[in-house]
């Protein structure tokens, strides 16, 4: 004997086929974005990675983050280095970030916490526009870690405990690989392993004056030469600047070493990078390597700007920024 079909079972029966089809639709549709994507030479992750150089965090390990997470990482880190503090401080302070927040400047938190670290305004960390800026915050973590005796020799997890006095202080210690690999690369110590591809369709419109706002704020009044324009920036008809590229000088104490001053221009060469999407940048040259939105770094062997001979530079005492038109 047949059996009829309700039309309750018909109506199931008909929207399990339309969501079947559905699906199908998607992922063709999907399928031939990415397929347009490899044609066309282009990428179609946006973001950013660091990659190791040495054993010790795993060999070619990558890490992958997005652009507003590594600005932030980046900030934390110049903001570190720019206070005397040592790698491992850098390493602390973004395990904690990576903990707290996950590297992102959030508005909300357990009771009154906010920003990078989850500080609290009512525990005397600042007023709440105070610890919603990046290199506030940074600064904040850094002189209460400062005041923790041997810091740099405790366990990471006993470290950011006594700054930030957390519910869960095991939980840091998750993320210390991680960090250690970000910190290598932001303090210099690894050159050209942070590789950035910023989303040029939402990137922020150049501006040099900005740029050199930013350079300040995270590493200091005197990271730049002074509030006159360089010869990289020397300004056309009506005061605007006539280039696009930004020169800056790779200072290092009197008495550093060839490895300092090489470690301090990879610093600001991976903090343009990692500021790329932010700031509108498009390019960033130091050494022999030059990166580029969108390609990444390359080796240029341009013999140098000059090699002392002459009285021209050396193409490491400078890293250029080269910004979006």
């Amino acid at each position: 004997m047949s059996r009829t079909l309700t039309p309750a079972r018909r109506r199931t029966g008909l929207g399990r086929l339309f969501r079947i089809v559905a699906a199908l639709v998607v992922l063709a549709a999907l399928g031939g974005y990415v397929l347009i994507q490899y044609i066309t030479g282009r990428t179609v992750a946006q973001g950013c990675t660091v990659e190791s150089t040495d054993g010790s965090t795993g060999e070619s390990r990558t890490y992958r983050l997005s652009t507003e997470q590594a600005s932030n990482a980046a900030t934390i880190s110049a903001v570190g280095t720019s206070r005397g503090m040592p790698e491992r401080a850098v390493t602390i302070a973004l395990a904690t970030a990576l903990q707290e927040s996950a590297l992102r400047n959030i508005e909300h938190g357990d009771r009154d916490s906010l920003g990078l670290f989850q500080q609290r305004p009512s525990q005397g960390w600042g007023t709440e526009q105070q610890i919603m800026d990046p290199v506030y915050s940074a600064g904040e973590f850094y002189r209460h870690l400062a005041e923790v005796p041997g810091y740099s020799r405790l366990p990471l997890t006993v470290a950011a405990q006594r700054v930030q006095r957390s519910g869960f202080p095991q939980a840091y210690a998750k993320h210390e690989p991680d960090a250690a690999l970000l910190s290598a690369a932001l303090t210099g110590r690894a050159p050209a392993t942070l590789n950035c591809n910023p989303p040029r369709t939402t990137a922020t419109a150049s501006d040099a004056t900005k740029v050199r706002t930013e350079l300040v704020r995270a590493f200091g009044k005197d990271v730049l030469p002074s509030a006159q324009p360089s010869a990289a920036d020397t300004p056309g008809a009506g005061g605007a600047p006539s280039t696009s590229t930004i020169a800056v000088p790779v200072r290092t104490a009197p008495d550093a070493g060839e490895d300092d001053a090489t470690r301090r221009g990879w610093e600001l060469a991976h903090w343009a990078v990692a500021q790329s999407a932010s700031l509108g940048l498009d390019e960033v040259t130091y050494a022999d390597r030059v990166w580029k939105a969108g390609a990444g770094w390359r080796t240029e062997h341009r013999g140098s700007d000059g090699d002392k001979d002459g009285g021209r530079e050396s193409n490491t005492e400078r890293v250029r920024i080269k910004l979006a038109r």
